[in-house]
């Protein structure tokens, strides 16, 4: 069985850092690509970025590059997102996805499999 677990979601201050973590099971995971979404209330969902695993490339859309990383702890099978300098529009449950198509970055639709995901509150 295949899971995708997110962490590490909370209330922040605004101009604060945080922490996601997505711990995958069940697939091969040098094989994927591991994408970051966000869904803000009364919103669609928005990828944030995107980790080749294999490769270690990384990709961001220009809405959030300069304050959003991703990086991957191969050992432990596990994608991190680090949001810094946070603002009040991060907020939202953050997801991870994996997917094993051939388009980079990943069209949404290569995603395979999703997480339950994780709430991150930004505050004022």
């Amino acid at each position: 069985e295949v899971r995708l677990v997110e962490s590490g979601g909370g209330l922040v201050q605004a101009g604060g850092s945080l922490r996601l973590s997505c711990v995958v099971s069940g697939l091969d995971f040098d094989d994927v690509a591991i994408g970051w979404f966000r869904q803000a209330p009364g919103k669609e969902r928005e990828g944030v970025g995107c980790i080749s695993i294999n490769h270690g490339t990384t990709y961001y859309p220009d809405s959030v590059k300069g304050r959003f990383t991703i990086s991957s702890d191969n050992a432990r099978n596990t994608v991190y997102l680090e949001i810094s300098r946070l603002k009040p529009e991060d907020t939202g449950v953050y997801y991870c996805a994996s997917g094993d198509g051939f388009s980079w970055p990943p069209a949404r639709y290569e995603y395979d499999y999703w997480g339950q995901g994780t709430q991150v509150t930004v505050s004022p």
